[in-house]
């Protein structure tokens, strides 16, 4: 019987603009521990996460090892690897890291570094629909009516049950995600997240429900709801 391994990639590579901070948004602190670390965390406690591996600017990676990884004595971060221009380059420079150290069928889990309020339950679940499926994305159904607009007229309004918002991790077996990537790469495709890429070779991308709580951290606004997020989350944990 084979055993297959499981292995988080965190891209945390972007420059935050949105946020207006003097420092990226992934330092930036979430009740007294930065997001980026709490992101870390999560994948650390979890015992079906074999290693990290973290894609960050290439100037970043010093700081990032001595403040984060090394300050919070996350043992499991196997490698800090420098970031792309684009997201898709970094998961890119991320897979191509890991390439030799993972087996086809292990599974990566794609995970956004600002989005640190994920469960362990939903990782697992994320690992078990990966196995199954060419792959699998944490999502939830949209809460509001979409519309397609084209020139500030609305085309369109797609039917709402059908829409779902998509968040990650997303989790997929190594040989689909890196052989999926490569084909972007050499047609020049960008997609808007991992698994658009594996649906553009055909391959069926397994929903798994997520939590409405796991926010990716971009602006002010952001931050203040995951800390209000984040305060009722430890309380029920504390009342378990």
């Amino acid at each position: 019987m084979n055993t297959y391994k499981s292995f988080a990639l965190i891209p945390a590579a972007g420059m935050g603009k949105r946020m207006g901070a003097p420092v990226n948004k992934q330092y930036l602190q979430l009740n007294g521990m930065p997001i980026v670390a709490r992101t870390i965390a999560v994948f650390e406690q979890c015992p079906l996460i074999d290693a990290v591996y973290l894609v960050i600017p290439a100037e970043e990676i010093p700081y990032c090892r001595e403040y984060i990884v090394d300050a919070y004595g996350f043992s499991k971060v196997a490698a800090i690897i420098p970031g792309g221009k684009e997201r898709q380059n970094s998961v890119m420079n991320g897979l191509q890291a890991m390439s030799s150290s993972v087996n086809d069928n292990d599974v990566v889990l794609i995970h956004d570094g600002v989005r640190p309020l994920i469960t362990g339950e939903l990782i697992a679940e994320s690992i078990g629909a990966a196995r199954a499926n060419a792959g699998a994305l944490v999502a939830v159904p949209c809460k509001d009516t979409i519309k397609t607009v084209h020139n500030g007229i609305v085309v369109s309004t797609p039917v709402r049950e059908t829409l779902w918002q998509a968040q990650t991790p997303q989790a997929f077996r190594f040989k689909n995600i890196f052989n999926a990537h490569l084909s972007a790469e050499a047609d020049c495709f960008s997609g808007t997240d991992d698994a658009s890429l594996i649906e553009r070779t055909g391959g069926d991308v397994r929903i798994i429900r997520g939590d409405y709580r796991n926010i990716k951290i971009t602006t002010p606004e952001d931050l203040l709801l995951a800390e209000a997020f984040l305060t009722a989350m430890e309380k029920e944990c504390m009342q378990c």
